[in-house]
């Protein structure tokens, strides 16, 4: 994905946003950038809280973003919008459009038997298309991407250089896949059999619905028999591993480094930490929350709306008091061994 650069005036953003400005509504804005760094033809957005207001006073941004009731007595040219952060990031392509890609097939690709490019996608240098493969309009692949058998690759999509679908993957619409991804791999399937370890065939798929987006170096493993799914607009960071027969339910986020075991259930709009590990057929349900580093042993159920945290996971109030119990405790030893130094006699030369 490339983007350019394109100005815009104050007033125009804030006639597409519906919001009110104060200032010089036609002030010139190129680009968007960070509140400390910003220039004068620049756009930064403010968020709430005494800190933010006196950062705020220190940029030199052309135009800020802020919340309505931002105290703008030094009369700066701001847009005022009821959450600053998401308003910057639909107003961004605003400034930094994505470049188009011309539709087409590079003549560098090796498209499969019976495989179908549809009008208005975008197939990049050294892609290989397996057979019967489909990618559907508005979708572009990137430069060295593989692209399995009969895998299938909705509207919209974005498959940035060197992701690899394995045959039987599906993508809905929208879907943004970046660099390494390795979609529908092989779960990691034995049977122990007389002292050694025979393969379970993994023979099921991937299901990738609409929106979703899934971080670079990410794996997500086919079923072993049925489907491995990442549900509707869930995101996904870089280097997190989804085992097979996983279920990840809509609008999850989930951190880097986090892994899946297989089998797990993950409800709608969990959040998952940096670093988690959930053992197999875990349950996570909706709206549960698992902080950085959390383990989350086999079969283990976090039920719905709980903050969990430590490993193995438990709710967060009660990871907090050991932790404070910890301490104690820890403080209560060292001030014995303090004690018991203080009393041994002075050896003698």
């Amino acid at each position: 994905m490339q983007w350019h650069t394109k100005l815009v005036f104050v007033q125009d953003i804030a006639l597409l946003l519906g919001a009110d400005f104060e200032g010089n509504g036609e002030l010139d804005l190129l680009r968007a950038a960070p509140l400390d760094e910003a220039g004068d033809a620049d756009l930064a957005f403010v968020t709430s809280g005494k800190d933010a207001v006196k950062r705020a006073a220190n940029s030199t941004a052309g135009c800020l973003l802020v919340p309505d009731d931002f105290p703008n007595s030094t009369c700066r040219t701001v847009i005022r919008v009821r959450d600053s952060r998401l308003v910057m990031a639909r107003t961004i392509p605003l400034l930094h459009p994505q470049m188009n890609l011309q539709p087409g097939v590079h003549p560098t690709a090796i498209i499969g038997a019976g495989a179908v490019v549809e009008p208005g996608a975008f197939v990049g240098p050294l892609v290989t298309l397996g057979a019967g493969a489909h990618v559907s309009t508005g979708s572009s692949i990137g430069a060295g991407c593989s692209i399995g058998d009969h895998a299938v690759i909705g509207e919209a999509c974005v498959l940035h250089p060197r992701v690899t679908l394995y045959a039987n993957v599906t993508l809905g619409r929208e879907v943004v896949l970046h660099s390494g991804c390795v979609i529908g791999a092989d779960g990691f399937g034995y049977v122990m059999h007389e002292g050694v370890w025979e393969k379970f065939p993994q023979i099921g798929r991937v299901e990738i619905h609409d929106r979703v987006e899934i971080g670079a170096n990410s794996c997500v493993d086919r079923g072993a028999l049925g489907a491995t799914v990442i549900g509707e607009g869930s995101k996904l960071d870089n280097l997190v591993h989804v085992a097979h027969n996983c279920r990840i339910g809509r609008h999850v986020v989930v951190a880097a480094q986090t892994g899946f075991s297989g089998g797990v259930v993950v409800g709608d709009y969990a959040v998952i930490g940096g670093q988690v590990g959930v053992g197999d057929k875990a349950r996570i349900e909706s709206h549960a929350v698992l902080g950085s580093g959390s383990g989350v042993l086999t079969s283990k159920v976090v039920r719905a709306g709980h903050v969990m945290w430590g490993t193995p996971a438990r709710p967060l109030k009660q990871h907090l008091e050991q932790l404070a119990e910890l301490n104690r405790l820890t403080r209560k030893r060292r001030g014995k061994t303090n004690e018991s130094a203080q009393q041994q006699p002075p050896q003698q030369d």
